[in-house]
C-alpha cells in the first residue's frame, strides 16, 4: 500500500513519527508531507531518518510533485490536522504543499482526517461545519480526537487517536478501496 501522510503543525506532530513507523513495519511504502507549522514542532530529518526520504515540504521544489503523489497513493491520511489546515481544506484553499496535494487528490483515494487541537478549537462551530464540509465534498473519513489532558494542560476531547488506531482505520480503508 502506498501512504501519503500529511503532517501539520501542533504538538502532537512528533505522534506522527510512530504512525510512520507502524506503517513501515506494515510493509507500507510512505511519503511524507510536512506542513511548515509542522517543521515548528518536528523537523523533516526525523522523517527523513524514518523513510530514507526526504518529507515534502516546499510546493515549488518539483512542478508536478502534487499532482505525482496523488497520483501515487493508495491513501492519504493527514495526522494530526490542524485546526488552520481544516479549514484551508474545507475551503478548498491551497497555499502549501499538503494543501495542493489533497486538492489534486484523485476522488478514488481515501482521504483520512485525524485531528488534533485545544478542546475550545474543537467543540468551535467552525471547526465542526468544516470538518462536515470535509465530509460532504471529499468523503473524508474522520476519525474523532480523544479525550484526555491536553498539551495546553486542559483536559477534553482534543488529543490526536493512537497511531496504532490511526494505522488500523488506514489498512482497513486501503483494503474497502481495493
Amino acid at each position: 500500500m502506498n501512504l501519503l501522510l500529511g503532517v501539520t503543525g501542533g504538538i502532537a506532530a512528533y505522534k506522527a513519527c510512530e504512525l510512520v513507523s507502524l506503517a513501515l513495519k506494515s510493509g507500507c511504502q510512505i511519503e511524507v508531507m510536512m506542513t511548515n507549522g509542522a517543521c515548528q514542532f518536528i523537523g523533516p530529518l526525523s522523517f527523513e531518518g524514518l523513510t530514507g526520504k526526504a518529507p515534502h515540504v516546499d510546493t515549488f521544489s518539483s512542478a508536478m510533485a502534487h499532482i505525482e503523489l496523488g497520483k501515487w497513493a493508495d491513501v492519504c491520511c493527514i495526522a494530526p490536522l490542524s485546526a488552520h489546515t481544516l479549514a484551508k481544506l474545507a475551503n478548498g484553499l491551497c497555499d502549501d504543499m499538503l494543501s495542493t496535494t489533497i486538492l489534486a487528490l484523485p476522488s478514488k483515494v481515501p482521504l483520512i482526517l485525524a485531528p488534533a487541537m485545544n478542546t475550545n478549537m474543537w467543540n468551535h462551530p467552525m471547526t465542526q461545519h468544516n470538518l462536515k464540509k470535509c465530509q460532504e465534498l471529499s468523503a473524508a473519513k474522520i476519525i474523532d480526537p480523544v479525550e484526555k489532558r491536553l498539551a495546553c494542560g486542559d483536559y477534553g476531547v482534543g488529543g490526536l487517536a493512537a497511531p496504532q488506531d490511526i494505522m488500523t482505520i488506514i489498512s482497513n480503508s486501503f483494503i474497502q478501496n481495493s
